[in-house]
Order: C-alpha cells, then sequence, then structure tokens
C-alpha cells in the first residue's frame, strides 16, 4: 500500500512538472514569435509525461481490486514492485527535468553567426547561412584577404587573387618598400628600388643623419658631412648647449660660453632660483637672493604657510605666524570648536568653551 502511494506521489509530482514545462516554454517564446520552439518544448513533455504516467494504462480495474491486489500481495513483493515502478518513472523524470535547458537554450543567433563567418571567426557555422548569407561572407572573406596581401601579412592566399587583385597588391607592395626605404624602417629592399628612386631615399638618409647630428641623437660622423653642414652642426650643437645650461637640464660648461651668453644663462638661472623658493622647490639657494628677491620670497612664503594653518594642512608651521595671524587663526579655531561642539560634527574640545557657549550647548540625547 506504502509503495502505490509513493508511486501515485511520483506522478503527481511529474504531472505538475511537465504544466509548469508548458507554462515557461509558452511564456518564452510564443511573444517573441517562436511558437514552433514551444511545441518542441511541448513534445519532450508529452514524451516524459506519458512514460511516466503510462504504468498499465491498458489495465480498466477497479481501485478496489487493486487494493485487493496488493493487500493479498505479500509485503516484499510490494516493496519490490514500488522499487522497479520507481526506477521506471525517475528515468523519463531525468529527461523531463532537461527540457527547461532544451527550451532556454534555444536556436543560435544567426546575426551573430553571419557576423562569425564575415570575421573569419571560428564559431563561425557555414550549414546555417543562406544563400544570401554565403554570398556576403565570400565577398568579406575575400575583402579581407585582398587586404592580408596588400599589408604583406602571412595568412595572404595569393591563389585567391583575381589579376585586378594581384596588380593591386603588387602596387601596394612596391610602393610600401620605396616609403620604408625612404623612412629608414624594416623591411626595405634596396635591390628593388629604381636608379631614382635609390638616390631619393640616400638623399632621405643623409637628412636624417644631419638632423640625428643637430639634435645630439646618436653618434655623428662628420666624415659623411659637407663643410658647410659641418657648420650647420656645430652651430645647433652650441645652442643647444646654451639652452642646457639656461634651463638647468644639463651640467653647463661655462668655459665655452661667450661673454653675453654668460650673462643670458646667469640671469636664466637666477629666475629659476627666485621662483624655485618661492614655490617652496628644491634647488632653492636663499644666500643667491638680494634683498628685493628675499622680501618677495618671504611674502610668498608666509602668504602660503598663513593659507595652510587656516585649512588644517600638516604643512602649517605654527613658528612662522606674525602675533596677529596666529590671533585671527586662534579666533577661527575656537569658533569651529564651538560649531562643531554644537551640532556635534567634527572634533570638539569642550574644555575650550567659553561657559557661555558651554551653556549653550543642549545635553546629547542617547
Amino acid at each position: 500500500m506504502q509503495g502505490f502511494a509513493s508511486s501515485h506521489r511520483v506522478r503527481v509530482f511529474a504531472l505538475v512538472a511537465s504544466l509548469s514545462v508548458v507554462w515557461l516554454a509558452c511564456s518564452i517564446y510564443i511573444p517573441y514569435g517562436l511558437p514552433w520552439m514551444a511545441w518542441i518544448g511541448l513534445g519532450w513533455v508529452g514524451l516524459a509525461l506519458s512514460a511516466a504516467l503510462g504504468v498499465r494504462t491498458g489495465s480498466t480495474r477497479s481501485i478496489s481490486q487493486v487494493l485487493h491486489d496488493l493487500d493479498a500481495e505479500p509485503v516484499p513483493a510490494v516493496a519490490a514492485r514500488s522499487e522497479r515502478l520507481a526506477g521506471r518513472i525517475w528515468i523519463p523524470l531525468a529527461w523531463l527535468s532537461l527540457s527547461p535547458v532544451l527550451l532556454l537554450a534555444g536556436p543560435p543567433d544567426p546575426a551573430a553567426n553571419l557576423s562569425a563567418c564575415k570575421n573569419g571567426r571560428p564559431s563561425c557555422e557555414p550549414s546555417r547561412l543562406t544563400l544570401v548569407e554565403t554570398t556576403e561572407v565570400a565577398s568579406a572573406e575575400r575583402a579581407r584577404n585582398v587586404w592580408n596581401c596588400r599589408n604583406g601579412l602571412r595568412s595572404c592566399d595569393q591563389e585567391k587573387l583575381t589579376e585586378a587583385e594581384e596588380i593591386a597588391v603588387a602596387v601596394a607592395m612596391y610602393e610600401r618598400n620605396v616609403s620604408n626605404c625612404q623612412a629608414g624602417l624594416n623591411p626595405c629592399d634596396h635591390s628593388r628600388l629604381t636608379r631614382s628612386e635609390a638616390r631619393e631615399t640616400a638623399l632621405a638618409e643623409h637628412q636624417r643623419r644631419l638632423s640625428d647630428c643637430k639634435d645630439g641623437i646618436g653618434t655623428c660622423d662628420p666624415s659623411t658631412l659637407s663643410e658647410s653642414e659641418v657648420a650647420q652642426v656645430a652651430r645647433a650643437q652650441r645652442q643647444r648647449a646654451v639652452s642646457n645650461c639656461k634651463d638647468g637640464l644639463a651640467r653647463c660648461d661655462y668655459s665655452g660660453l661667450t661673454p653675453a651668453e654668460a650673462r643670458e644663462v646667469a640671469l636664466a638661472e637666477r629666475h629659476r632660483n627666485v621662483a624655485n623658493c618661492r614655490n617652496g622647490w628644491d634647488g632653492c639657494d636663499h644666500s643667491k637672493l638680494n634683498e628685493r628677491e628675499a622680501a618677495e620670497v618671504a611674502g610668498a612664503v608666509n602668504a602660503r604657510n598663513t593659507s595652510d594653518c587656516r585649512a588644517g594642512r600638516d604643512t602649517c608651521d605654527y613658528s612662522l605666524l606674525s602675533g596677529p595671524e596666529a590671533q585671527a587663526l586662534t579666533g577661527v579655531e575656537r569658533v569651529r570648536n564651538y560649531t562643531a561642539c554644537l551640532s556635534r560634527r567634527g572634533y570638539c574640545d569642550r574644555s575650550r568653551l567659553t561657559p557661555s557657549e558651554a551653556a549653550s550647548i543642549p545635553p546629547e540625547v542617547r
């Protein structure tokens, strides 16, 4: 009797699960115009349900006869039958549990597959393409192959090029070789250059070496330069040395400066030292400041320190504050402390409150 009740509960559970899957399939696919997917899901449900509930469906015995047979049957036999019944039912129930996964998986996106095929991605499934899409994919593959060949990539397939495409690719590769040779880039094959292109490339290489010599890039070989070019390089090197001395970017060789250049460098160094001292930067030498510059620097330092103290920054140096500045800062701090105690927000030191301020603060309600 217990086995019959257990099998009855299993069949009821199968029926409820089947109806749930039916509702899930209809709610997902029918609103989106995919009723055929819903029917596929219903087919799975029907198959599992028929297997789960098809326990002696051809029998016409009454319930009383079934109960009489169960009572007359020995207990071990009933238990064995219930185990066989459970085994037959759990198999279709397992298939039934997979139906939501099959329904939710759905068909792959045709647009995504078309994009994958056009871009040559491994996820492309050519069998799912329509005739029009197959034509589009073939055109995209041909264009991609032409681009690969024009740019000298290994993925280029020369055999797939048409005669016109072969000519276009040859022209592009030739022009790229000429451009690389003239710009000093690799790969460059000088043997493929014409005489005029070789002369133009040699001139471009010479101009590039001359520019590097002027800018101090790499090693300069004066033997490759003409007399006028050597003079140009010397003037450029001198201008660069004076500029470095003015900017303090490199060690300055004062012995190589003319008197006018030395005065320009000294003036630039003086201005740079004043700026460093005014802003509190490294490189400040107070001993090089004259009286006017020292006063200017002191005013800037004092203003910056007062601002830091009012803002409560850790760069504040209270020892640099004058009497009026310290008194004004004390007043500002007293107001801040009273406001913090009154609003109960921020640091509050009740010991610094005046009696009237302390009396005006209501007791804290907890």
